[in-house]
């Protein structure tokens, strides 16, 4: 089959009423390659079907670039952190552990995913390296600490409209709750993280990250919301426990990372 490659020549610009046609269909990225793909085929004698084989791509891929980009937007990922940066042989997760989560398996079958440690290990970063290869693999990510989380439900709650809230959040098939035990919860963020859970229950996948062990969430939210919501989050759970000194205080004492004052 042939292969799409550069124009010679610059590529003609399309007939006005071809123009017509594709935006009056929405094809943008279709329009937008046309002249290049259609100048090449003429050059290489494509057959018919492989120049609308090429351009059918071109929407699909521009299509698909688009909806990522929509859905990381939509998410509210903290800080762009990807694998990319992620420094697996720095971090206390078992390779193995990394290396299982990361093909996403669990999202699929709506398992849910714990990370305890002390601050600076590590949880955020690799939950967010998660995240976005779940809007990379084609799905939705919901994004939240336990804050933001118990102010949307309290918002939703003033105006009445806590069940649609929480399908919206819902839809996502991945719902991080980040950072939970940093900062005192009191009732409000209990009910709050329980509505999402129990929503979310054997439906979607939620991933929470703590310096606390989810067994110790009845320490800063009511027992009673806190014991039905563990009940729920770990039924169909893998708990991974981070150890060691803070990674930014190594790097900071060690001056990297530091922007030095001019």
């Amino acid at each position: 089959m042939a292969t799409r490659t550069a124009s010679p020549t610059p590529a003609p610009e399309l007939p006005e009423e071809l123009l017509a046609v594709l935006k009056r269909m929405r094809l943008p990225y279709l329009r937008n390659a046309a002249p290049e793909v259609l100048a090449t085929a003429r050059a290489q004698r494509w057959d018919p079907a492989e120049v609308l084989r090429v351009l059918i791509a071109e929407e699909i891929r521009g299509r698909d670039e688009a909806t990522r980009r929509m859905r990381r937007k939509a998410a509210g990922l903290p800080a762009g952190k990807t694998f990319d940066s992620w420094r697996e042989a720095d971090s206390s997760i078992p390779p193995g552990t990394q290396t299982g989560l990361a093909t996403l398996e669990w999202v699929g079958r709506a398992e849910n995913l714990a990370i305890a440690g002390p601050s600076g290990t590590g949880k955020t970063h690799f939950i967010e390296a998660l995240a976005h290869k779940v809007i990379d693999a084609g799905m939705r990510v919901s994004w939240f600490t336990l804050e933001t989380l118990t102010a949307a439900i309290g918002k939703a709650a003033v105006d009445g409209s806590i069940a649609k809230t929480v399908a919206r959040i819902t839809r996502a098939e991945l719902i991080v709750i980040d950072d939970i035990g940093m900062l005192p919860a009191g009732q409000a963020a209990g009910e709050a993280f329980y509505r999402v859970v129990d929503a979310a229950y054997e439906r979607r996948s939620i991933a929470v990250t703590s310096n606390l062990h989810p067994s110790g969430f009845d320490t800063i939210m009511p027992k009673t919301l806190a014991t039905a919501t563990v009940d729920r989050l770990l039924h169909h759970a893998h708990v991974v426990l981070t150890e060691g000194t803070s990674l930014r205080l190594t790097e900071a004492t060690a001056g990297r990372g530091v922007v030095p004052l001019e």
